[in-house]
């Protein structure tokens, strides 16, 4: 009989026990050692330890009831080992529906529940694992671009300057062929002043003038050499012979090189005489009786390609000035810090959804198109748009096309890591206002690397 008498009493301090410390966390457990009385963990109450978890809310906190549903406010907590545990509110303790992966909540109600923290652990950690390989190698990827965007960098960099140098030499080109058509033009004003009697000719000499001076000018420098004189001329009369380097250099007026109102006050001169040199191949001089119509002609033709030169070198000068521009504004986009989103702004990505197709161009714009074929603007490259601890995962694109009635249409891109870069998702949480997920290596970084699933032991 006293045997029996003490054996109840090593039950029921058990069962006791066990009822007490029932739905605490281990973090918590040190608020429940006293046996003898309970303080509410907010201090606003002392209670015999007793009217701990007996089923009537005593603590305005409600942490005198843990393990069951009498306070409002209270919460019970799932060890749920092999899992993550968690809490879940006081209220669905013994509820009948099974909260709890480990069964901890309904330990007094009729539902019997499987325990199911094993196979959910197994699961997550196998998600996790998943996480993992797609961080790492995303993170192996994002190197590749970060590598590759460094080098792409350097080569527009290069790009721009070898452009400058080009647009500096093109104006050079334009203006010394500008002068030139500006001492045509003089000579054209000279004709029209001159005197009835003499008008056709000086005109015809004016021309004439031109045409041999460009037909003088093989390489177009708008300037006549030593080495042009002797490649185009020859001696008048006697022996059939060339030009001598000295014959030339004296003929240009002791120059190495004249421009063409040089050339009318020395070379000129000695081709109009004709009695000492002549253009190889003509039989009289240029401006004599024997020339007439076909040296105007000549000088005419010479005029009109100058006049398409020029237009070729102002058409060149105007296109290389545009490919700066343009390689200017993408040079002053922020590409991350490592220039790791540099890759992007070649692509442009694609997603159906329903009847629509949109399309990102990042760096650039965002458009949507329907399935009869209208297209319209859903905003514009504007700027990053992440936290300050990650400004690079998100961006906005602004101002595009207005909504019948409504505002602009904006989007803002989220970016996500992945090992490869394409359009996951499009919606449309407010009128015209879109969000985009955006996955690629590029939005992988270490800080993203997921946590491990533990228990409490």
């Amino acid at each position: 009989m006293h045997c029996h008498i003490i054996i109840a009493v090593i039950l029921w301090s058990v069962g006791i026990e066990s009822r007490k410390l029932r739905g605490i966390s281990l973090s918590y457990k040190r608020f429940y050692r006293e046996r003898k009385s309970f303080l509410c963990i907010d201090g606003s109450k002392m209670i015999p330890f007793e009217q701990v978890n007996d089923d009537y809310c005593d603590c305005a906190d409600g942490s005198d009831e843990p393990g069951t549903s009498a306070c409002p406010n209270g919460r019970f907590h799932c060890a749920n080992l092999g899992f993550r545990p968690h809490y879940i509110p006081s209220s669905r303790v013994n509820d009948g529906i099974c909260d709890c992966c480990d069964a901890s909540d309904e330990y007094n109600s009729h539902t019997r529940c499987q325990n199911s923290c094993r196979n959910l652990g197994r699961r997550e950690r196998a998600e996790v694992e998943g996480q993992m390989r797609t961080l790492d190698e995303g993170l192996r990827l994002k190197q590749q671009h970060i590598e590759e965007g460094v080098s792409l960098w350097r080569e527009k960099q290069a790009q721009l300057r070898d452009l400058q140098r080009l647009s500096e030499d093109l104006q050079t080109k334009v203006e010394e062929h500008r002068r030139s058509r500006g001492e045509v033009e003089r000579l054209a004003q000279q004709e029209t002043r001159a005197p009835e009697a003499e008008d056709n000719g000086v005109r015809s000499q004016n021309r004439t003038a031109i045409g041999i001076s460009h037909t003088l000018d093989g390489n177009n420098e708008n300037s006549i050499a030593v080495d042009e004189v002797q490649a185009e001329l020859a001696l008048a009369q006697g022996e059939a012979r060339g030009v001598s380097e000295d014959e030339a250099v004296a003929l240009l007026g002791g120059n190495q090189q004249v421009d063409l109102s040089r050339f009318q006050q020395t070379l000129w001169s000695s081709l109009r005489a004709g009695d000492s040199v002549k253009i190889k191949g003509s039989r009289a001089a240029p401006g004599g009786r024997m020339d007439g119509d076909p040296d105007i002609k000549a000088a005419v033709s010479a005029a009109e390609k100058d006049r398409a030169d020029l237009r070729k070198i102002e058409d060149a000068y105007e296109n290389v000035n545009l490919e700066i521009r343009e390689l200017t504004e993408k040079l002053s986009i922020d590409y991350g810090t490592e220039k790791e989103f540099l890759f992007l702004g070649s692509l442009c990505l694609q997603l159906k959804v329903h009847e629509y197709t949109y399309t990102l161009c990042p760096f650039n714009q965002v458009t949507q198109k329907s399935s009869a074929g209208t297209e319209v603007s859903l905003g514009k490259w504007g700027t990053w748009a992440g936290s300050p601890e990650n400004q690079y995962c998100q961006m906005r694109y602004e101002s595009g096309e207005l909504c019948w009635q409504g505002p602009t249409r904006n989007t803002m891109v989220t970016l996500t890591c992945g090992t490869e870069t394409a359009l996951r998702s499009v919606r449309e949480p407010s009128k015209c206002q879109y969000v985009m997920d955006l996955q690629t290596p590029a939005g992988c970084h270490p800080a993203l690397r997921p946590r491990g699933v533990h228990s409490e032991l």
